[in-house]
């Protein structure tokens, strides 16, 4: 009993009973307005058929008329006598008949269907005078099967006759005046309308039927769409994200809907796809500095606890101590100087001062900032930069960060007497920096995580393993604020190369996509 309510309130439910009750107003109006238009167009044609009817009758009244006068053996028979006032010829009434059986009675039994009313009067001036009238009603048992009486009263049918009879002044014949009249005549109308009101009581019902079937195949085509957008919304809020809707082709409306939905579901797999990759990327994060911590606070407490115990009696130990102590706070000062630095990159904090500046002073100055490190390391630096100014917008502290790392880089990880080379050349479009040494490379298998935070590589070397592992990670967040890509190449043994390309239209590149 439950279900009915619900399959009531269903979409399907309620587009078969709207659709009902279209069909069912449609049939009561057409029930409650064509019996009444029926009704008076039969009458109407009733009215024209009697009539038909009445000049029927009138010619063959006419006809017995002269049959009767053309009877006389001297001369023509008068229809009424010369009398005061007139009054009809015996003769004629019994040649006109009214009993069953006679002349006018089978007239009115076999043609008119109606009571038929002869009325003869003097002259037309004398209208009013009846000198003659004829009435033979047509009872109820001389109607056929499926006639019923008919209250209507045709027009009379008025035309003047010639009453020719022998007169011994030789006048002219007197013009009677005849009128035949039909009234209340037996006609198929009631039957016929209820005939046709029958046959749309069986119309209705099957209309009603292929309503019912129609309704139910537009009710579930209308209604499919929705229930699997309904089903698929259910899918996607239990978590299956990948949950997608084909698109109806019979419906312009529900295609867009569809493709709405569809559109909304790829956005929030997305959404909820780099959610997750954030998360991990936190947790690897916070995984990562933990460990990275670790190490230097370690060795400051062995060191404290030595220091502190009394443990360490010589001067130099002491000395040595105390200097170990103070690169582990300069390791976690510069960690966390570092650490601080990505996260605002990551969580766009930071704002970069874009100015149409000239490129080639970002990579001057970064030079003059490595140069001591590589003179110390007996490492060569080359610069090449074009003779004409390269004005491009960019922020020249963050470029110059860039540049710093990657060249610090390029010294930490080339041996004495190597070569870092640092250039500088316009693109289609852009520009793009240049930085490549002759150090000891980066073997292939590790280059696609080497911009990985903390990431030092499976087989670091010693150099590399003193580093945090943060430098790149930043280089490639401020690269992507500026619209720009880098890219690395090395051959272990070999050395590496490092290329960054800036646009030359840059725009501040939301948070999401640099931390993306």
């Amino acid at each position: 009993m439950r279900l009915i309510p619900r399959l009531m309130t269903g979409l399907r439910a309620r587009l078969v009973i709207g659709f009902l009750i279209v069909v069912a107003i449609a049939l009561a109006l057409m029930f409650a307005t064509l019996p009444r238009l029926l009704d008076g167009y039969f009458a109407q044609q009733a009215r024209e058929d009697l009539g038909r009817r009445t000049g029927e009758i009138r010619l063959l009244i006419t006809g017995r008329l002269l049959q009767y006068q053309s009877a006389g053996v001297e001369a023509p028979r008068p229809i009424l006598q010369p009398t005061e006032p007139l009054s009809v010829a015996s003769g004629l009434r019994e040649s006109l008949g009214t009993a069953e059986g006679g002349y006018v009675f089978e007239l009115a039994r076999d043609i008119a269907q109606a009571n038929v009313t002869v009325t003869i009067a003097p002259d037309s001036e004398h209208a009013d005078q009846i000198a003659y009238q004829l009435d033979v009603p047509l009872s109820d048992a001389y109607a056929r099967p499926g006639q019923q009486r008919e209250p209507i009263v045709g027009d009379a049918y008025t035309f003047d006759f010639p009453d020719r009879f022998w007169t011994q002044g030789g006048a002219a014949a007197p013009q009677r005046l005849v009128s035949v009249r039909l009234s209340d005549p037996f006609t198929y109308r009631a039957q016929t309308i209820e005939t046709i009101v029958g046959v749309m009581g069986v119309a209705a019902v099957l209309a009603l039927v292929a309503a019912v079937i129609t309704s139910l195949l537009i009710a579930d085509r209308l209604a499919n769409p929705i229930r699997r957008l309904t089903g698929a919304a259910r899918e996607l809020s239990e978590g299956h994200l990948d949950t997608r809707v084909e698109p109806p082709g019979n419906s312009v409306e529900m295609g867009e809907l569809t493709a709405a939905f569809n559109a909304m579901a790829e956005r929030v797999q997305d959404s909820i796809e780099f959610i997750r990759r954030d998360r991990d990327r936190s947790r690897d994060f916070l995984a990562d500095v933990s460990h990275e911590l670790r190490t230097p606070i370690a060795a400051l407490r062995t060191f404290n606890e030595l220091l502190t115990e009394g443990q360490v009696p010589e001067a130099a130990t002491r000395q040595e101590f105390l200097e170990q102590s103070r690169l582990q706070i300069e390791r976690l000062d510069w960690l966390a100087s570092n650490l601080l630095e990505l996260s605002k990159l990551d969580s766009g904090l930071v704002l970069l001062d874009l100015r149409p500046d000239d490129l080639r002073a970002v990579v001057e100055n970064a030079i003059a900032q490595a140069q001591p490190n590589a003179d110390r390391k007996g490492v060569e630096l080359v610069v090449k930069v074009p003779d004409e100014p390269l004005r491009q917008r960019h922020d020249p502290q963050r470029m110059g960060q860039v540049l710093g790392n990657l060249i610090g880089n390029a010294i930490k990880f080339t041996p004495s007497g190597g070569r870092v080379e640092v250039s500088l050349a316009p693109t289609d479009g852009g520009a793009e920096f240049r930085v490549a040494d002759t150090g000891v490379g980066i073997d292939a298998r590790e280059l696609p995580f080497v911009f990985d935070r903390f990431y030092r590589g499976a087989q670091a070397s010693e150099p590399r393993a003193t580093g945090s592992g943060l430098g790149l990670s930043i280089v490639r967040s401020i690269v992507e604020m500026h619209n720009g890509r880098v890219a690395i190449s090395s051959t272990a043994g070999a050395g590496t190369q490092v290329s960054v390309v800036l646009p030359a239209d840059v725009s501040v590149s939301s948070p999401a996509a640099v931390r993306a």
